[in-house]
């Protein structure tokens, strides 16, 4: 072990001098007279060094607190370098190198996406931040603030995004340890309580839009069905629709503040497919003003448990609800890489009410649109597979 005064009187000599202290931490004199502390040790089978400062401005106490937390590190699998090279790193740092490693698998627009929810919410609260002196607390108070301007998905999602970002930087050295791997959603943010709607999963949309375009029962509710997987509105937003409600030559449906559950308008952008659907309506509406008539009663909606019936009479009892399509919608529109907050607003969710006072019914109107043609694109797609499975299988 050394001593201060065996340091002070160290002379230098033609060759560096190695004055050991234990355990793999040295003094290393140069020819110059330079003093410099440095720690070898052994990583994946490779001799390393580690630069642990320079005497006298790092004393033989500080140079040993330094050697054992290097050792510490060793112990927990981590190589120190790396963890001192990370230490200088910023969390938007390190968030752009996991983001150009993550991002290859995935969907351009998805990853796009995800870059800027961390642009806009978590880079101004932490990007600036070393990485390795972020706490806990500083993650969950940014999802938080998210939280509290309506956001609550918003906020799940991005810190899930931190999660990973963080496992990332562990995977490479680059931190000790994940400050967010012992947080769930829960734990910080707020419950929601979700009404769950029986719905069928996505390797059985085809057979699902097949039979009901064979439905052999009412055409207004066939026609119904049709509109409301082009649309995913809700039932008694489908149900209530009237004519004076579309502008066909905009490609736009507007429905009102009072048939919204929110309370506020609604705009769903009309694909070419749902304004076949609709001009086939108007060719047997004969002259009502509701686009879906009773059949008892004309002049009122069909009733709610027209279209719920309709999928029973298919073999959908207790898989498939008019709700359904809704969740279907969302899951694969997501998976497909659409921005969150186009899918929740066509969804017409409370978040947009609350995320700030440009989230209106008429934001992001033209990606919007877009969006409703490729989800009709891809339902006539889906539509067809089997049989084209069988021509090939012939």
């Amino acid at each position: 072990m050394l001593t201060d005064s065996q340091i002070r009187s160290a002379k230098r000599g033609e060759r560096p001098r190695k004055l050991s202290d234990g355990g793999g931490l040295y003094l290393l004199v140069a020819p110059n007279g330079g003093r410099y502390w440095r720690f070898n040790y052994r990583f994946a089978g490779k001799q390393k060094t580690l630069a642990l400062g320079v005497y006298p401005d790092v004393g033989l106490a500080k140079a040993r607190e330094r050697h054992l937390e290097a050792r510490r590190l060793l112990a927990d699998g981590h190589d120190p370098n790396k963890e001192r090279q990370a230490a200088g790193k910023t969390f938007e740092e390190i968030a752009r190198e996991w983001h150009t490693h993550w991002k290859g698998s995935r969907h351009e627009r998805h990853a796009h996406y995800v870059l800027r929810r961390l642009e806009t919410d978590i880079f101004p609260e932490l990007g600036a931040l070393p990485l390795s002196d972020i706490p806990t607390s500083a993650f969950r108070d940014a999802v938080r603030k998210i939280e509290q301007r309506g956001a609550a998905d918003i906020a799940k999602r991005v810190l899930q995004t931190c999660g990973q970002i963080m496992r990332y930087a562990m995977a490479n050295d680059l931190a000790a340890h994940n400050p967010v791997a012992g947080i769930k959603p829960g734990d910080v943010l707020k419950p929601h309580k979700r009404r769950n709607y029986p719905r069928i999963d996505q390797k059985e949309l085809p057979a699902l839009l097949r039979a009901i375009d064979a439905y052999i029962g009412s055409e207004h509710t066939r026609l119904a069905l049709q509109l409301m997987a082009l649309t995913f509105v809700r039932t008694s937003e489908l149900i209530g629709a009237r004519w004076s409600e579309f502008d066909m030559k905009a490609a736009r449906w507007t429905i009102p503040a009072e048939r919204m559950k929110m309370k506020t308008p609604h705009i769903v952008p009309l694909s070419k497919q749902a304004l076949g659907v609709l001009t086939r309506l108007r060719e047997i509406s004969f002259g009502r003003e509701l686009v879906f008539p009773g059949d008892v009663q004309p002049s009122k909606p069909m009733s709610n448990n027209t279209l719920l019936f309709a999928l029973y009479r298919m073999g959908y009892r207790g898989r498939m609800t008019g709700h359904g399509f809704r969740g279907v919608a969302s899951t694969i529109l997501h998976e497909q890489g659409w921005p969150h907050e186009h899918i929740e607003l066509q969804l017409a969710h409370q978040e947009r009410d609350n995320v700030s006072a440009a989230y209106n019914h008429a934001q992001y109107l033209q990606p919007r649109s877009q969006m409703m043609q490729a989800w009709a694109d891809y339902l006539d797609k889906r539509r067809t597979e089997k049989d084209e499975e069988q021509q090939i299988a012939a």
